[in-house]
């Protein structure tokens, strides 16, 4: 079987500038990523496992060329119109499939997001054989319990101007709303013959599963006090979780020497 990884991050980035070239407790943050596709190889040995970074930020692609164990990474131009706002990442995903396609035969296309630091290689694994199983699934993406429930305790003003839950229901407690997950965008799979459809809508609408991950791993870092707070819960797993600090090894090892000197000052 042959996987490729994509892993997405442009220049910039308006909520949290510079984000995606970030150090999280000394090492950048998508050393993360690379280190989980690295444990995900090394496991599955069987599998053919490819890796594309889709950029237009030159210091993402010179970080990524700088660490020393991930070799034959692709790099794709991130196109202009694919790097504004208001561009669906599946696009980017898909440009990036299409790009590396050409060359070889996908079986399964893996996203994972740079800001996930608090990911392991099981989650990977979790969610590709979610995929696998199921050939009903166009594909699946990675959720935590959610805290809230449109049923029982977030509300929306309605018609009225008053505000009420989401979806009706007249619930008392949370216990009988429906089971609910939010999306952590931290891992997508999908099959290689979604990505070459037309895509119109939002990826939630089409034959999805899902996989799901701790909880604690919901944090999304969109501005400067969602990275601290991170950063400050990653140093709190490390000496909890036994996978969070094993990735966190495997990260700090793809740094050279260089490479630490250069962000470090």
């Amino acid at each position: 079987m042959t996987i490729l990884f994509t892993i997405c991050g442009r220049a910039g980035s308006k909520g949290f500038k510079n984000k995606n070239i970030k150090e999280m407790n000394g090492i950048p943050l998508v050393y993360y990523t690379l280190a989980a596709i690295k444990g995900y190889a090394d496991r599955h040995r069987e599998d053919d496992v490819l890796t594309a970074l889709n950029t237009d930020s030159k210091e993402l692609k010179d970080i990524v060329k700088a660490q020393k164990a991930v070799s034959g990474i692709e790099y794709v131009r991130r196109k202009e119109e694919l790097a504004r706002d208001a561009v669906p990442k599946v696009d980017v995903i898909r440009d990036t499939y299409l790009a590396v396609r050409r060359n070889a035969a996908v079986d399964v296309v893996v996203d994972l997001d740079i800001t996930s630091p608090l990911r392991t290689v099981a989650d990977v694994e979790r969610a590709v054989e979610e995929l696998l199983k199921k050939p009903e699934y166009d594909l699946v993406y990675s959720v935590v319990e959610a805290r809230r429930s449109p049923y029982f305790n977030m509300v929306e003003q309605s018609d009225d101007g008053f505000f009420h839950t989401v979806c009706e229901g007249n619930l008392t407690t949370r216990q009988q709303a429906p089971k609910c997950y939010e999306l952590n965008a931290s891992i997508y799979v999908y099959r290689p013959e979604f990505l070459k459809k037309n895509i119109n809508k939002a990826i939630t609408g089409y034959r999805a599963g899902i996989s799901l991950m701790r909880d604690y791993l919901a944090l999304d870092i969109d501005s400067e006090q969602d990275f601290v707070m991170m950063e400050m819960l990653h140093r709190y797993y490390l000496d909890k979780e036994g996978d969070i600090k094993e990735l966190y090894e495997a990260a700090g090892a793809l740094q050279t020497p260089e490479l630490m000197f250069e962000m470090n000052g």
